[in-house]
């Protein structure tokens, strides 16, 4: 049996063990560690950043599967990651946390498109559980992708 190769090695990565590509965007940098840590462990692949302008640029140069923003204050600070995420792509599930449920900024973020807007901290185990639910496995997707529903 020969070596893998490149497509095959592509493809393992894309539907294998690997389950996903994350953006987490959070001003305050302890709760971005703590997010981003318990991804990574979850097997997740995250680009993380502290500033909205930085997560705004990175999402016009690269696709990611899965957007998290947090909302800081009432001026919701994560609109315009949020916009670019669905001005790129509509189907892109983007999810805001928050430590203070703004109604306002609530009713604007599903109205731009987040899937769902959640008060912090959420304990690991629930963060695992949201993530998954807006990524479905990746055997499924590229069966639906290939038109065997």
């Amino acid at each position: 049996m020969g070596s893998p190769s490149a497509h095959d090695l592509r493809t393992q990565r894309r539907w294998g063990s690997w389950k996903g590509k994350l953006l987490v965007v959070d001003d305050d940098v302890e709760d971005l560690q703590h997010y981003s840590t318990i991804l990574n462990q979850l097997g997740y692949e995250v680009r993380a950043f502290a500033s909205y302008v930085e997560a705004t640029a990175c999402l016009g140069e690269q696709v990611f599967d899965l957007v998290v923003v947090s909302q800081g204050t009432s001026e919701f600070e994560g609109r315009s990651v949020l916009a670019r995420a669905m001005e790129k792509d509509r189907r892109t599930p983007v999810l805001i946390l928050t430590h203070f449920v703004e109604i306002p900024c609530y009713l604007e973020a599903i109205q731009l498109g987040a899937r769902d807007y959640m008060l912090k901290p959420l304990p690991p185990s629930e963060i695992g559980e949201l993530v998954a639910k807006y990524l479905p496995s990746r055997s499924g997707s590229a069966q639906i992708r290939a038109g065997h529903h």
